[in-house]
């Protein structure tokens, strides 16, 4: 009974993540001040707690910025988070429901900010925007909380999460009308355009780089407006041949690493990710809960990362290679000509070597695969550890009587191999 007790609050909570419902009413923890270290931190980089603040985040490093504007009216980054939990894919949020972490750009007014989260803290992201809704897609209750549970949202951990809310708290509470929230599936690097340029939401993708760009430039806030189903920038006139130029130096960094050979790949989740400094803790997580992290969602898709799909040029998967025994019981019977039985190597070893040789047992390769074992001592072009000495052709030497041209069997599926599995 009681163990049925537990998997219902357990369901329960998962279904409620990212939802608030005002449960922690009467808590003081939303005016908890900023950590010292941090107002240090501020200090030593020009900031005050009153300074206007902008919040960047990546899903595939699992980190997320907060930026704050210095003395000299420009944003520098302040510090980076990690994401102790974000679910889904790569790409936007669609629909209500489909564990989607939004992508683009949004605004956090006071308004959204919920001292009485059921995840200790959080604000509403501003999902969904002018441009999500003209393009139909649907949800809300897009948070960044606390805890380790994510249902389309940012969970950062109690206590991450209590110092983002101060820091925001100070800021709005200072006057800014609302700051923006900036949400990306990657580092808009030249590397990660690369290898997901053949993701379908790669023109997105490079939309989203167009604000990303105005900001690295500029160093202010980015003026966005959403039109013919894209995000439209409004850059100011001096910094707009500056953005566009690092435009150019991105797209032409891209083709050269094409040329180079980088690979396209797709990235295939579990159900989203987590920084690889809780990755561990995580995977040693045998419940639905942790001590120190709270509700963790989904613990099994987490421990390893994503699997990396390479594509081919099309965008089509490319098929894995086939297991080593696999490849060489697919082999069939070659005839081995009769000339090659007339050939003779000659193999020199240091005497110590002959000696040890002699006393180890027969080679692994040998037991594993029996008379195919004639397949490796073949002569190659590559040099080989032992000195290979190829005998003259001379009458002195005496070369062993021919053979039958027999055909000699590499490996048979028929041929019963035990293999030890690899640790």
């Amino acid at each position: 009974m009681m163990k049925r007790i537990a998997l219902a609050a357990s369901l329960v909570l998962a279904l409620a993540a990212c939802q608030d419902d005002n449960l922690s009413r009467g808590s003081t923890r939303h005016l908890v001040p900023i950590p010292s270290a941090t107002m240090a931190l501020m200090s030593t980089k020009g900031m005050s707690k009153d300074d206007p603040i902008l919040v960047r985040a990546y899903k595939k490093e699992s980190e997320l910025e907060i930026w704050k504007r210095g003395s000299n009216g420009k944003y520098a980054l302040l510090k980076t988070y990690p994401v102790c939990r974000w679910s889904g894919q790569l790409g936007p949020k669609n629909r209500e429901g489909d564990r989607q972490v939004p992508e683009g750009f949004y605004t956090v007014t006071p308004a959204q900010m919920n001292p009485n989260s059921n995840f200790y803290l959080s604000f509403d992201t501003g999902y969904p925007n002018v441009l999500d809704r003209s393009m139909g897609r649907s949800g809300g209750d897009i948070m960044v909380h606390g805890s380790c549970s994510s249902r389309g949202c940012f969970a950062m951990t109690d206590q991450n999460v209590a110092e983002i809310y101060a820091i925001a708290r100070e800021a709005l509470g200072a006057g800014q009308r609302g700051f923006q929230f900036q949400s990306y599936p990657f580092r808009m690097t030249a590397e990660n355009l690369a290898k997901h340029r053949l993701d379908p939401n790669i023109a997105f993708w490079k939309n989203l780089k167009e604000g990303a760009d105005a900001f690295e430039v500029t160093k202010d806030e980015v003026q966005v407006a959403a039109g013919r189903g894209r995000y439209e920038f409004n850059i100011d006139p001096d910094s707009a041949p500056v953005v566009a130029q690092r435009r150019a130096q991105d797209e032409q960094e891209v083709a050269e690493l094409v040329a180079k050979g980088e690979k396209p790949v797709k990235l295939v989740y579990h159900d989203g990710d987590t920084h690889e400094s809780f990755r561990t803790a995580l995977a040693n997580v045998t419940g639905v809960s942790d001590t120190k992290l709270g509700y963790v969602s989904r613990t099994e898709g987490i421990s390893s990362g994503p699997r990396v799909v390479a594509l081919n040029e099309t965008g089509k998967e490319v098929p894995e290679a086939p297991p080593t025994a696999l490849a060489f019981a697919s082999m069939k019977e070659v005839p081995v000509p009769q000339a090659e039985t007339r050939m003779a190597v000659t193999r020199q070893t240091a005497p110590v070597a002959a000696a040890a040789a002699a006393s180890e047992e027969t080679p692994f390769y040998k037991k594993m695969f029996g008379g195919v074992a004639d397949l490796f001592s073949t002569s190659s072009s590559q040099p080989v550890t032992e000195t290979v000495q190829a005998a003259p052709v001379a009458p002195a030497i005496k070369v062993a009587p021919a053979t039958k041209n027999v055909p000699q069997k590499r490996a048979e599926a028929a041929v019963s191999v035990k293999v030890a599995n690899a640790n």
